[in-house]
């Protein structure tokens, strides 16, 4: 087992590995929470490589190789990701579709004060 310094070359090695034997390739994620530690490993059980960090930086590089071997896996591109609120108001209104006639409807009281219970005579 061989740790890669080199998180690029870790990237490229990792999907090189993949690429070659999709069938028998095992993707191993280690979190050690007491030493704040994160392992990757990836292994066809004839070639294996690890990469291990302390760093926060890594993060967000772990979760693009993640979804780059999913995508891989899947053998499809993921979709991109659209938010209701990137979309314009008149256009969420026109997609959506309007009730015939709306009744108005009373709320429901809230924040109201608990009545105390009277105190039990002996």
């Amino acid at each position: 087992m061989v740790y890669i310094s080199s998180w690029h070359d870790f990237q490229d090695a990792a999907e090189k590995l993949y690429t070659k034997s999709p069938v028998k390739t095992r993707y191993v994620i280690k979190w050690r929470a007491a030493e704040g530690k994160l392992v990757l490993k990836i292994t066809d059980d004839t070639e294996c490589i690890k990469f291990k960090t302390q760093s926060s930086i890594f993060l967000n590089r772990f979760e693009a190789l993640n979804l780059s071997l999913m995508e891989k896996m899947q053998n499809k591109r993921a979709a991109p990701i659209v938010l209701e609120t990137a979309r314009a108001p008149e256009a969420a209104r026109a997609s959506t579709p309007q009730p015939a006639a709306v009744q108005s409807v009373p709320a429901a009281a809230s924040g109201g004060v608990k009545k105390k219970k009277p105190k039990k005579k002996k």
